[in-house]
């Protein structure tokens, strides 16, 4: 089963990488750009037909590793 996790900054918390990249584009002429934030995407494959039991394994995941969850949200999409 494939699952797609996606980890982001919680609003209010600073984003220096985002206001970086925000920067460079300005740098580059790319226009219209404003308010980056960036964040993080794991492609996953879990080893299970139960799409219950891969959420909770993924959302265990991210609670002791791939999210800091004191400054970060995610979201767990299985397909």
């Amino acid at each position: 089963m494939k699952a797609r996790v996606t980890v982001t900054l919680k609003n209010g918390v600073l984003d220096p990488q985002g206001k970086a990249i925000e920067g460079a584009l300005k740098s580059l002429g790319v226009e219209g750009i404003a308010n980056v934030r960036q964040g993080k995407v794991f492609d996953i494959e879990v080893d299970t037909p139960d799409k219950a039991q891969a959420e909770a394994s993924l959302k265990a995941a991210c609670e002791k590793l791939l999210a800091n969850t004191v400054i970060e949200n995610y979201r767990v999409e299985i397909a």
